[in-house]
């Protein structure tokens, strides 16, 4: 945690110079710290206020603070029974935010977030005056979750923002959103929500208490955090949820899930998270059941082929030819003709092709981002089969494993799928079909031990539950979903209507 200065354990005196002295040895030497001396009306009293240039809002200064301790603030008279403090802020100021701190570093620290601290001779406490001045873009679709059907609204970067949207989802008493303050140098708040009569309270309780062992000078964004308190760090596959929508999360919610928002980051987390969750999307429940079935089908298997597609065509071709219709296996053989390169390297120049202009398009401005992936993945494709250094159906598989991958709706399992297509591949260019298999084999034993806060990353295929099945590969209707998932313990299990 972070050392405070010795200063900042001395609480102030009431002696308005002193304490303004204690207050610019601690930040008189920035520039954007402004210190503004004045006198409470015609009282004589002296007073200042202390703020930040940029964060703070000037106008709410002038005219709600400035205007009424200066212009508008009347004379005491020593028969009044309120004190002096009780008056300022009962009466005098017109600002709702305020609060009061006894300490230096208190103070500053309030300063430093946009606050306006004011001194005023002969008391003791200071007057913080919520004066933030909020800096924030406007309310955009997702970028990174699009769809065709569904709300047209994300979250931002303000912290209060993304909690009046889920407070604008509807009307539910019984949203509790918890908020904690996160970062050993740099302070952030963090929100944890969740539905009070549905969420498990040991889960809860979990979450709230690895939040709190996070011990780090800065979180600049929720992927920190996801990192902190994932139960697996050795495990490829994402055991933290993130998402820019918040009708998915308000899903979530409603479902026992909780959710995790960070001050300056447009993501929330939601945990715990199963892997069928990271090949749903939001829109296979505002489509009817029988198309959101089918296009949750087709991710499915869009994961299979981005999974294992380079590495079946590396096994066949290196291993089982045999295994080929023989009107094929002609037609690759004679397509292979004149390829100098084995099927492992041949496949992984053009896997780490693709994923290098897959990269660059990400990081190239958005009007030529994607043509450049597009037109140089054709370039570099046709060219490298006129060189005769590719076969063409090598270059059909790897096309095919790419487009299979834009598929998955979650970036971060994509990540992984990616990942692990790698390994796959090396595993068939040493055993064949039996390297998959082993290969498949200790995927699905690391899945089955692998947990997201103490839920079974699996599930409902394990362990089995035929109830929770109804909104797993295949989407019922909504009729038939009359309860929650058995996995996450909720309060109260049946979904009304």
């Amino acid at each position: 945690m972070e050392k405070q200065p010795e200063t900042a354990k001395v609480p102030f005196t009431g002696n308005i110079t002193i304490d303004l002295d204690q207050v610019r040895k601690e930040l008189g030497h920035n520039s954007d710290v402004g210190f503004r001396e004045f006198f409470l009306g015609n009282t004589g009293i002296r007073a200042s206020i202390i703020f930040l240039y940029g964060l703070t809002d000037k106008e709410l200064i002038n005219k709600y603070i400035l205007k009424s301790l200066m212009t508008n603030f009347p004379e005491r008279h020593e028969h009044r029974e309120v004190s002096l403090k009780e008056f300022i802020t009962n009466q005098a100021l017109t600002i709702s935010d305020l609060t009061e701190v006894n300490n230096l570093y208190d103070t500053v620290s309030k300063i430093l977030t946009g606050n306006t601290a004011l001194l005023v001779d002969g008391i003791q406490e200071v007057i913080i005056l919520g004066t933030t001045k909020e800096k924030a873009r406007n309310i955009e679709e997702p970028v990174s979750e699009a769809l065709v059907r569904g709300p047209r609204i994300g979250f931002t970067e303000t912290l209060s923002d993304n909690t009046a949207i889920l407070r604008q989802h509807g009307c539910n008493h019984n949203l509790s959103i918890i908020q904690i303050q996160v970062g050993a140098r740099s302070k952030k708040e963090l929100v944890i929500a969740f539905i009070n009569d549905i969420a498990d309270p040991a889960l809860v309780d979990e979450v709230k208490e690895r939040i709190k062992t996070i011990n780090i000078d800065d979180l600049p964004e929720s992927g920190y955090v996801e990192q902190l308190i994932e139960d697996n760090y050795l495990s490829p596959f994402p055991q933290v949820q993130n998402t820019e929508r918040p009708d998915r999360v308000f899903s979530a919610l409603m479902e026992g899930k909780i959710a995790i928002l960070l001050d300056g980051s447009p993501f929330a987390l939601i945990v715990p998270v199963t892997f069928s969750m990271l090949l749903q999307s939001p829109e296979d429940y505002y489509e009817r059941w029988i198309p959101g079935s089918l296009i949750r089908l087709l991710r499915f298997l869009a994961a299979i082929l981005s999974l294992f597609a380079p590495s079946m065509y590396i096994a066949f071709i290196s291993f089982h030819p045999g295994l080929i219709p023989t009107k094929l296996a002609l037609s690759i053989i004679s397509s292979r003709e004149g390829v100098p390169f084995p099927a492992l390297i041949e496949a992984l120049i053009m896997e780490i092709s693709i994923e290098i202009l897959r990269e660059a398009g990400l990081r190239l401005p958005k009007p030529i981002g994607p043509a450049m992936g597009i037109v140089g993945g054709l370039i570099i494709g046709e060219a490298a089969v006129q060189a005769g250094i590719i076969s063409p159906i090598m270059v059909i598989v790897v096309s095919i494993t790419a487009i299979s991958s834009f598929a998955i709706p979650q970036y971060s399992a994509g990540i992984t799928l990616r990942i692990l297509r790698f390994v796959a591949m090396f595993c068939a260019a040493v055993f064949g079909l039996y390297g998959i298999i082993l290969f498949f084999l200790l995927l699905c034993s690391h899945l089955v031990k692998l947990k997201s806060f103490g839920v079974p990353y699996v599930s409902p295929a394990v362990p089995y539950r035929i109830s929770d099945w109804k909104d797993f590969i295949l989407r019922m209707p909504l009729f038939m979903m009359k309860r929650r998932p058995k996995m996450l313990h909720t309060r109260d299990s049946n979904r009304k209507g």
